[in-house]
């Protein structure tokens, strides 16, 4: 009878404690990464642009925080490569378009994969681009993905048909695929609103093919500009949502750019009248600084900016100190920025790594050095880089030569795997059209 008065009441101890303790997942924040593509540091009103106004992206700066020095591949596929395995492209292979998608889930682990260990349900919605194979190969629970990039309106070549969890469906007519992506993405945030979730938020907008938005004015003469603000408005959308679905002091937003502003728009990206040296596909200033936002109401601090030196390698160990995963499968080249985005003091690395197809450099905030052993004051960057002479006299230069120098040969990135493509990081195709 003792026995059977024992399990009794050890059951109705542990119904008590089941109920007033939520379980180990439910108390993980929930992540939502938003990346914009082919959206320059000089194109968000925040970070001073000319002409452009983002209003919504804006407030997650004012009420979050805002990062001034993010680094990361200056073209679509290494840059989302290094986002999502934490990896350099000397370890990954991802080195330009064509290798990017070339790698394989049993080789490289993404983030997906490491947060299902914490209990974290995951989506991917929109671009899944130079990417291999799918989403759900590399552990997204779902996904919607498209064909190549800039996909609006089914009258594009290859915006006919999306996949939607293995399925091709069809794009129907006057259907607009941001606003799909958009749907698929308060969708999968409603119905795990009980889990925590990982929400990569891939975006068309603004790749090109440049086309009206369903808000655009008949004939109108700055499509680009529509494209911005229609971009701007869906974000604004997206943290309405969450507001409504109460999540919001639950979630990490962030928000960044996959690359720098692409050429034919570059000269129109300028801040307070000064074009960024580089664009897309540069090794440049221009070409890899991006514009990276973390809102987490509550824990952020409100309105702080930070010359914290950011790579999008950093996001994996973020993601992992955040839903508490201690190991992963691969050597990872990021750090996590979490202390950052807390409003907390932790020590953190003052340089960045970056490399596309065979160049590669080492940037602190004042200096940078690249693979040839050029040396550039980058005091007056994002605008200028000076290149500093090799038999320079000045003593804070050489310091950061040999400083800068130290820390590439630690890095050793001759030593992994080696480009094989022309150089430039682009597709192969691109080259071979453009030598016709």
């Amino acid at each position: 009878m003792k026995t059977m008065y024992k399990l009794l009441l050890k059951s109705i101890l542990l119904i008590a404690f089941l109920k007033i303790t939520p379980s180990f997942a439910q108390n993980k924040p929930n992540i939502i990464f938003i990346l914009a593509d082919d959206y320059g540091y000089g194109e968000v009103g925040i970070y001073g642009a000319d002409n452009y106004k983002t209003p919504n992206i804006d407030k997650l700066a004012t009420t979050g925080l805002k990062f001034n020095h993010c680094y990361t591949g200056s073209l679509c596929g290494p840059s989302r490569a290094m986002l999502l395995t934490g990896r350099h492209p000397f370890r990954t292979g991802a080195t330009n378009q064509d290798a990017t998608g070339q790698f394989t889930p049993q080789a490289e682990t993404m983030i997906p994969k490491m947060l299902k260990k914490a209990g974290y349900v995951s989506a991917s919605i929109g671009k899944w681009g130079q990417l291999p194979l799918t989403p759900s190969d590399f552990d997204f629970d779902e996904y919607l993905a498209f064909k190549g990039s800039g996909i609006y309106w089914n009258t594009q070549a290859k915006g006919k048909e999306y996949l939607l969890n293995g399925a091709t469906v069809a794009l129907k007519d006057n259907e607009y695929m941001p606003d799909l992506m958009h749907k698929k993405s308060v969708d999968f945030m409603a119905r795990n609103k009980n889990k925590p979730f990982f929400l990569y938020y891939s975006l068309s907008h603004v790749h090109t093919e440049i086309l009206p938005t369903p808000d655009s004015k008949p004939n109108s003469k700055n499509l680009y500009y529509d494209n911005i603000a229609y971009m701007d408005k869906l974000i604004g959308k997206l943290m309405t949502s969450l507001d409504s679905l109460k999540l919001r002091e639950n979630t990490l937003v962030i928000f960044m750019g996959d690359n720098g502003t692409a050429n034919g728009y570059a000269d129109v990206a300028t801040i307070n009248g000064k074009r960024l040296i580089g664009e897309k596909g540069s090794m440049k200033e221009g070409g890899a600084l991006v514009p990276l936002i973390a809102n987490w109401k509550g824990t952020t601090p409100n309105g702080k900016v930070t010359n914290l030196m950011v790579e999008s390698t950093d996001f994996f160990p973020t993601f992992m100190e955040l839903s508490g995963v201690k190991t992963t499968d691969n050597v990872l080249d990021g750090e996590s920025i979490l202390p950052e985005i807390k409003g907390q003091k932790k020590d953190h690395r003052t340089w960045i790594f970056n490399q596309l197809a065979r160049n590669w450099y080492v940037r602190e905030l004042n200096w940078k050095l690249n693979q040839a052993g050029e040396l550039f004051d980058m005091t007056k960057s994002p605008f200028e880089e000076i290149l500093v002479p090799s038999d320079s006299k000045d003593k804070d230069a050489i310091d950061a030569r040999v400083r800068l120098q130290k820390r590439l040969d630690l890095i050793n990135p001759a030593a992994g795997i080696v480009d094989t493509g022309d150089g430039t990081g682009k597709h192969a195709k691109e080259q071979r059209t453009k030598n016709k």
